[in-house]
């Protein structure tokens, strides 16, 4: 953090409390809202930079336009010409989610290094 900003937020935070602006919060009194990332995640930190400046990990990024795209899809109607480009917009996004997917997760060892390598663990 820059220096001496942790200072002057102290100070305004100080200074909003003593002006009152800080009674009856939502949540006052509560604990923070658990993080949408799983704790155990080894890349917890950089996922939460990247969402605190606004960025989303690229699989979150597409269920989400998948979901706008599902509601989109409800408000037209059947069989029109824009619920057949809202259907293949949805079925490109599915794609790609299952693309992120298999790109996101470690490559499978063939059984014969995977049964080779367990034999000399155990």
């Amino acid at each position: 953090m820059i220096p001496g900003f942790e200072a002057i937020v102290e100070e305004r935070i100080r200074k909003a409390q003593q002006k009152g602006q800080m009674d009856d919060l939502p949540g006052e009194g509560r604990p923070l809202p658990d993080e949408e990332i799983d704790p155990n995640d080894e890349f917890r930190l950089a996922h939460k930079i990247l969402k605190n400046a606004g960025f989303l990990p690229p699989e979150v990024e597409i269920r989400k336009k998948i979901y706008s795209t599902e509601q989109l899809l409800e408000a037209v109607a059947p069989d029109s010409p824009e619920q057949a480009r809202l259907l293949k917009k949805l079925n490109f996004l599915m794609n790609r989610l299952s693309m992120a997917r298999k790109s996101a997760s470690p490559p499978a060892l063939p059984s014969r290094y995977r049964n080779s390598i367990l034999n000399r663990m155990s």
